[in-house]
């Protein structure tokens, strides 16, 4: 069979050459990976101080370090400073609104759920982050309240440190920005305006001091940060069962009966 040199050089042409726009975009593979799915496939390793738990624990970890360096009049912006300038400002202002702008930011959670924006997230699985957070939060800021034993500044008793209503505000406020930061930042702005407004409220109310609040705020961010993290059930991920396995809703009439679950399993052959 022969080659004339004029087809020979068209086909090498052919091969050398770049593809077009149009016909690229026709080559290119179809991404069907869900949304918040781990791609499959390798992943190429990434230096420590690139991780996930370094990235979501940097700011936490550098607000409880300032409340823990001015714990006890540490410092050169001293608690009792910062207790004098609030209130040359504010002399005779006290509210309880700040016992009520703990649960804002979830209220706000919900609110723009069921206007209809999409969340990271299923309904579900937030609540699964939101309770863990919770326990999180809690355990932390009650062991930490008994062990270091601060005395507030109005003497009303000796668990100052940290501010529970300030890590309560802040963990809300993180799993809405986490929620919807992909949709618009305002969210998380908004979450983040009130509770900050509850961390300013405490010192007003002189029920904590700088340290508290700033060292309530990371234990808040930093309880969100490591339930999400330590998620794996996420929207996306169909829970994995042995082969041969199934679970079906049933329903037994007559009397004694109702719905039911039944588990069975088959092996495969």
């Amino acid at each position: 069979m022969r080659i004339s040199f004029p087809s020979l050089l068209v086909a090498l042409l052919l091969q050398l050459a770049p593809l077009s726009p149009a016909a690229a975009q026709v080559a290119a593979p179809t991404d069907t990976t869900h949304k918040y799915q781990t791609p499959a496939g390798p992943v190429a390793p990434k230096p420590w101080y690139k991780g996930k738990l370094v990235r979501a624990s940097v700011v936490p970890a550098l607000l409880i370090g300032y409340g823990a360096y001015t714990f006890d009049g540490g410092g050169f912006y001293t608690n009792q400073n910062a207790n004098r300038d609030i209130h040359r400002l504010f002399p005779t202002y006290r509210t309880k609104l700040d016992n009520l702008l703990i649960f804002a930011p979830y209220f706000e959670l919900g609110a723009v759920a069921l206007a209809g924006v999409e969340s990271r997230n299923d309904r579900l699985n937030i609540g699964l982050v939101i309770l863990k957070s919770e326990a999180l939060m809690l355990t932390s800021v009650f062991a930490i309240k008994h062990l270091t034993r601060e005395t507030r500044p109005d003497g009303s008793d000796n668990l100052s440190f940290p501010s529970g209503h300030t890590a309560q505000a802040f963990l809300a406020a993180s799993i809405v920005h986490t929620e919807f930061k992909d949709k618009s930042q305002w969210y998380g702005i908004g979450a983040y305006t009130i509770a900050g407004s509850v961390a300013a409220l405490r010192m007003i109310n002189t029920k904590h001091w700088q340290s508290d609040v700033v060292a309530g705020a990371g234990i808040g961010i930093l309880s969100a940060h490591l339930a999400y993290l330590s998620h794996r059930n996420r929207w996306g991920r169909k829970p994995r069962l042995l082969d041969g396995t199934s679970l079906a809703p049933t329903w037994q009439p007559g009397a004694g009966g109702g719905p039911g679950l039944i588990f069975t399993w088959r092996p495969t052959r």
